[in-house]
């Protein structure tokens, strides 16, 4: 068999690995090409020479002109396996060369190689100037990185045993933020062992996380891994934005996409992943354009890419300590946990709310350790088979008990309340009815948690409202979707005035407190506004979190042309 047949063959046989692989490995005409030069410049390698290496910063997408690269994986302990062989008329790229982030495979050149260089910022410039070949470039970078997830190619390698906190906190934390990663559990992987006899790790230590470059964490927090793997930086050469974007939920994302496309520099933060608590929504069937449903991580995905796409800057992990709006400097200033300050002239507050914590005595001993407040795929692999608790009546937490009931035995919701239907879509509370192993539990709280010595849930209890009756179950799982409380604590002596429960007030109720003409989503302090779930009298839904975010953006405009009047 002739050399070049034995090749098409081979990537025949790596392409048929991949769902859709004329979808996400397409290969350009010559016109294509040819419409793609003015964006990037040539560059020639030689054979062996690495175009993007693992764990380094990517300069951007290659347009193979002649010559083959083979992709491959390499983990930080020292496994290479290929991945694919692109040539003539394929593209190199995933998401993450929208912003610049680290590559998460290699790409070495096999013979003299001659490709066309693409940096971040003209490849987002190609997808809006070119709408038709833009569409089918960002399709298949967005195939690409499922591929890549899906896989667990690329990333950092959590060893540790499956069920410990620190494994999932840190694979929920990943998950979400749509980061490849994969699992070794020392239990059954042999590879762990060389790590784990060199390290000696203790229960706290788990788990051990090893990046692209072999560095080796002990249980980090999610920030100290979102540094490590190159997923966040910090504000940029103290760059003045448009406008800052505090929480990366659906209100926060919706305001970036519609700010950024229409021209404004914007910087997003999030102090745990976008999406914020819609992100955790297993399947959300009431969204507009979505009969089928939609999951809350898909949905928010989405408009995550399109930010991007559209050049916001996303800085996640990252919070926000606090907000100077006294603008000595003319903009204002938000103090960032790295120690960096990010300025914008203006600000949004889409920092959104977090579930309640119920007064349960010990509860803070079991959280990540039997008590979840969302119900994700990982929380989900613990449950299969068991019997799960669940306590919440709003429509998080039906959304739970419906995807939970799909792997857990049994599904026990607990709600204070008589009933459902004052605070859950009528399709939920439907859906809820016709599952066999869901079972209601009005009027009733719960009452203790016990655990065993490793300070793992073990046993729940819970009482009647209405009566003395007490029961107890032997469950591991425990759910809480019962309320939420604003996270607004950052906003502390800047300015901005809060209602009684700690939301941000907007509108006619500050134009009452200012005595000056506010529009309807600005707060008490001039270029300051707020949307979403934070807002005092928002809707708390999904649909009107992302009609604010997108409305705001109005609002901004008007604000920052006022701003750049000389005054008379």
């Amino acid at each position: 068999m002739a050399q070049d047949e034995v090749q098409r063959t081979g990537r025949e046989a790596q392409l048929a690995q991949f769902s859709r692989p004329e979808q996400t490995f397409p290969v350009l005409m010559p016109a294509e090409i040819e419409r793609l030069r003015h964006f990037g410049e040539l560059r020639q390698y030689k054979d062996g020479e690495l175009l993007f290496e693992t764990g380094k910063r990517g300069p951007g997408m290659f347009v193979v002109l002649s010559g083959h690269v083979a992709i491959t994986q390499r983990d930080g302990l020292g496994h290479v396996t290929p991945v694919i062989d692109q040539g003539p008329g394929q593209f190199l790229a995933e998401l993450g060369q929208l912003s610049g982030r680290p590559a998460l495979v290699d790409g070495r050149a096999e013979g003299e190689v001659e490709v066309l260089l693409v940096p971040p910022d003209r490849l987002r410039a190609l997808l809006v100037a070119e709408a038709d070949l833009g569409e089918r470039i960002m399709r298949a970078l967005i195939l690409r990185r499922v591929s890549l997830i899906q896989a667990g190619i690329g990333g950092p390698v959590l060893i540790g045993p499956s069920n410990s906190a620190g494994v999932v906190r840190l694979q929920g934390f990943l998950t979400r933020n749509g980061q490849p990663h994969h699992l070794l559990d020392p239990d059954s992987e042999h590879d762990a062992a060389e790590i784990i006899a060199r390290y000696s790790p203790k229960p706290e230590d788990w788990p051990l996380v090893v990046t692209a470059d072999g560095t080796v964490l002990r249980n980090p927090s999610e920030t100290a891994l979102g540094r490590a793997i190159g997923m966040i930086g910090g504000a940029k050469d103290n760059r003045i934005y448009d406008v800052a974007i505090v929480g990366c939920g659906p209100a926060g994302l919706a305001t970036a996409v519609y700010a950024a496309s229409e021209g404004l520099s914007v910087a997003v933060v999030d102090t745990r992943a976008f999406g914020g608590q819609a992100g955790a929504s297993a399947r959300i069937e009431n969204y507009l354009g979505f009969p089928t449903g939609i999951s809350g991580q898909a949905l928010a995905g989405r408009a995550f890419t399109q930010a991007q796409k559209f050049g916001a800057d996303i800085m996640i992990p990252m919070s926000v300590k606090s907000l100077d709006c006294s603008r000595a400097s003319g903009t204002f200033a938000l103090a960032l946990d790295c120690g960096d300050t990010l300025r914008s002239r203006a600000v949004v507050v889409a920092s959104g709310a977090r579930y309640r914590r119920p007064e349960i005595d010990k509860l803070d001993k079991f959280e990540g350790r039997g008590v979840w407040y969302w119900a994700s795929p990982v929380e989900a692999r613990l449950c299969a088979g068991e019997e799960v608790a669940l306590v919440g009546a709003g429509n998080s937490a039906g959304q739970a008990a419906v995807f939970l009931s799909g792997h857990a035995k049994r599904v026990l919701m607990i709600i204070r309340g008589g009933g459902l239907g004052a605070s859950m879509s009528r399709y939920l509370i439907e859906r809820i009815e016709a599952t066999p192993n869901i079972e209601l539990l009005f009027n009733t709280e719960i009452t203790a948690l016990e655990g065993d010595e490793a300070s793992l849930l073990r046993r729940i209890r819970w009482k009647s409202r209405l009566s003395s009756d007490e029961d107890s179950a032997d469950i591991r799982n425990l759910f809480l979707f019962v309320g939420a409380d604003p996270a607004t604590s950052w906003l502390d002596g800047c300015g901005v005035t809060l209602d009684r429960g700690g939301f941000v007030v907007t509108g006619a109720q500050s134009e009452q407190n200012q005595g000056r003409l506010v529009a309807p989503l600005e707060t008490s302090v001039p270029g300051v506004y707020a949307v979403g779930d934070v807002r005092s009298g928002s809707v708390k839904r999904v649909g009107g979190a992302i009609g604010e975010g997108a409305q705001v953006v109005a609002s901004l405009h008007g604000y920052l042309g006022d701003a750049a009047k000389p005054a008379l």
